[in-house]
Parts: C-alpha cells; sequence; structure tokens
C-alpha cells in the first residue's frame, strides 16, 4: 500500500541484552514506509548499534530511525534504476541475499516477505525471522503478478518456470531459519505448509496512540488503504461502489493504477500517498474501511478500528484474526462485487460504538507487540533450536 504514517520514532524502549553477541538485521527492501517497516522500528530500537542489509535503500523513503541505520546494499543497488525497477530484479534476488558475509555474526533478525530469510549465516548463529509471508508470487498468487492478463500468454508462460525455480529456492532455503514468527496464524499455516516449519505468531505493532475516535459524524464515503497490485482486489471494491452508488477513496499506489483508474466510475478518487494526519481524519469520517483481499495481517483494518470505524472484509486470511463481525465490522464470505455492496449497505445502516472499536484495536499496539518480540527473541538466544 502507499506508505504508512510517519509517527515519532522514539521510544522509551530499552535494548535487548544480547550478551555481547554480534547482531545484523535484515529486510528486503527499503524503498517506503510501510507495515513491515514498522516491524523493523522495533527490531531497531531493541538492537540501536546492528548494522541493516537489504536488497536495495532508497534513501528518505522511511522513517529516521530506519535512516540513521548503517544500511547494507546488496549489488542490486548499483543496476540500473533500482528506485523504480527492483522488482524487475526478482530473479537475481537468490544470488543477491546471499551475497552478504556474515561471518562472526552471531544473531541474525531478518523481516522477510520476499528473499531477506534466506541470507546465510554463520553455522553457530542464530536466525530468527519475523515472516510477513513466504513469497506470495512464487507459491500461491502467481496468477494475479504473472497472469497471461497481466504479462500475455507469451510472457506468463515464459515466467512460470522462473517462479517455479524461485518457489524451490524459497523452501529450500528454510532451514536456514532457527526460529520462524508469523505476522498471524494465516501466516502460520503458510508457513507450515511451504517450508514443513512450525512458526509461533506476534500480530504486528499497530498506531493505536496515533490513530484514535473522532468526534464528527461520518460522511458518505468508503474508504480503501492499501497498495495499488493485482493481489488486492481492489477491482471489486470498486464495482462494488458504483453497484451501491456511493463514493469510494483510495489511498495508496502501486503498479495497478492505470487499470483500476479505467474501471472506475465518477464517485471512485485515487488519492496516492497521504500523510498520517489525513490518514487519520480519512478513516475516522469513513462509512467503514474495505478489504476485499486475502490479507497475511492486514494494518489498515485495525488503524481503522483504532479510528472508530467499521470494517467490510473478506472473510480470510488475517481479517478474521482481526475483525469480530458484528463488533468491529462484517465479514463477507464471497470475493465478488456483489456481496461487498451488500455489507457495505448493511454496515453504513448499523450503529457502531466507536469506543469499542477502538478498545479493541488497542489488543494491536506498538507496546505489546514491543514486549511480545522482546519475549521471542530472549528465548531464541535462550533456549533450544526447533530446527
Amino acid at each position: 500500500m502507499g506508505d504508512r504514517v510517519r509517527t515519532s520514532d522514539e521510544s522509551a524502549v530499552a535494548p535487548l541484552d544480547v550478551g555481547g553477541r554480534r547482531v545484523v538485521l535484515v529486510h528486503d527492501w527499503l524503498t517506503g514506509l510501510r507495515g513491515g517497516e514498522k516491524v523493523l522500528e522495533s527490531l531497531c530500537r531493541l538492537f540501536p548499534t546492528a548494522d541493516l542489509l537489504t536488497l536495495v535503500h532508497v534513501p528518505g523513503s522511511t522513517s529516521p530511525l530506519i535512516e540513521r541505520r548503517r544500511v547494507r546494499p546488496s549489488f542490486v543497488q548499483h543496476l540500473p534504476r533500482p528506485a523504480r525497477f527492483y522488482r524487475h530484479y526478482l530473479p537475481l534476488f537468490p544470488m543477491a541475499i546471499e551475497g552478504f558475509d556474515l561471518e562472526d555474526v552471531d544473531l541474525v533478525v531478518s523481516t522477510s516477505h520476499c528473499a531477506a530469510k534466506a541470507v546465510v549465516p554463520d553455522g553457530r548463529a542464530i536466525h530468527v525471522c519475523y515472516c510477513h509471508s513466504p513469497m506470495r508470487y512464487a507459491w500461491d498468487q502467481f496468477p494475479a503478478y504473472f497472469g497471461p492478463e497481466r504479462l500475455g500468454r507469451i510472457g506468463s508462460a515464459a515466467a512460470r518456470p522462473v517462479l517455479a525455480w524461485l518457489a524451490r529456492w524459497d523452501r529450500a532455503t528454510a532451514h536456514r531459519v532457527t526460529h520462524f514468527v508469523a505476522n498471524s496464524r494465516f501466516v502460520a499455516g503458510r508457513i507450515g505448509r511451504y517450508y514443513n516449519r512450525e512458526a509461533s505468531v506476534l500480530h504486528p505493532p499497530v498506531d493505536t496512540q496515533f490513530f484514535t475516535p473522532g468526534h464528527s459524524s461520518p460522511q458518505p464515503y468508503f474508504l480503501v488503504v492499501s497498495a495499488l497490485v493485482p493481489y488486492k482486489r481492489l477491482d471489486v471494491a470498486i464495482r462494488a461502489a458504483t453497484r451501491l452508488g456511493v463514493p469510494l477513496k483510495i489511498v495508496g499506489t502501486g503498479p495497478d493504477l492505470a487499470r483500476l483508474r479505467d474501471l472506475a466510475g465518477p464517485e471512485t478518487a485515487f488519492l496516492g500517498g497521504v500523510d498520517g494526519p489525513t490518514l487519520r481524519d480519512l478513516y475516522r469520517h469513513a462509512q467503514a474501511l474495505v478489504l476485499p483481499a486475502e490479507e497475511d495481517f492486514g494494518i489498515a483494518p485495525v488503524e481503522a478500528m483504532a479510528s472508530g470505524r467499521p470494517v467490510v472484509a473478506l472473510a480470510r486470511g488475517g481479517a478474521t484474526e482481526t475483525v469480530v463481525a458484528g463488533e468491529t465490522g462484517l465479514l463477507v464470505d464471497d470475493q465478488d462485487e456483489t456481496a461487498f455492496a451488500a455489507a457495505m449497505d448493511r454496515v453504513r445502516q448499523t450503529t457502531w460504538d466507536t469506543a469499542a472499536l477502538a478498545r479493541h484495536a488497542a489488543r494491536f499496539s506498538p507496546a505489546r507487540f514491543d514486549q511480545g518480540l522482546r519475549e521471542t527473541l530472549t528465548r531464541a538466544l535462550t533456549g533450544p533450536s526447533p530446527c
């Protein structure tokens, strides 16, 4: 989705005592401030002197807390126009991530939804991976990213063996992680299915002190906050809003913008990336947030609930762990415009308890996450390896 909120990065969190061990952090890429980077910020607070390894770094694209870190990018950084074309270099990511020298590193902590978990640590090192998802496009979402409607028949056929190879590599490198931590039970299941590994679950942080309810009545529009990429299925939300005849505001950027604009009616507005206060106001005044995709976790629904507004979400994936049907929103069984339009109509005719929504969202606060992360890493450092 678009960049996450740039709120204060200072915290009273004390660094984690690692007993003199050398620590490095590994992150797929640093090109914006999204949900994954909020997890990385927590790691930066726990390990204030650790180097940060990444495939590509666009300076200034994340928060000051991350930007102050000593960042070591891979050779992808030196390829043509990496800030714009880094996704096109996907077949090179295995070579790039495996090229980092981790000799004499005692603890590796990676945050991964692509390749970061496949770094090659020293044989004695502990490697804890906070996994946002196994590589989606290599496993169960190839059609959404590389299907014929995206690349044409020839392009899709050419991409299939490359992604099959990446899936084999992704599975084969899972043993390099000693401890997997999933961002949801849904992702823990995918880790078990694709990697044959167990994972503990720690939901990611949401800034529930910044996102708070407003004091005015909601306006007629519905809201989407998402990256504009195929698997997010924003076409469902657009068609549902058009069918219902209601305004839809879409926050986010991505390569699917042109296609989605062609689908949109006159009452759909694409707002691009917005700053934190603007996003908070959009949440506060919306009828509801609409989430038509199967999300690994989904930070936007929790932000919406923290802002006192309900969620209309697909009844699959991480939304089933954050949205309480009938209390904090509605869960939709079918991923189609008719079902979502009906749920959107119902949610706007229901009175929602804004304080109860905010209390529910507080379960996902940064303080809770920081404490859970500290406990998870302490267990990894002191307990036996589950490998």
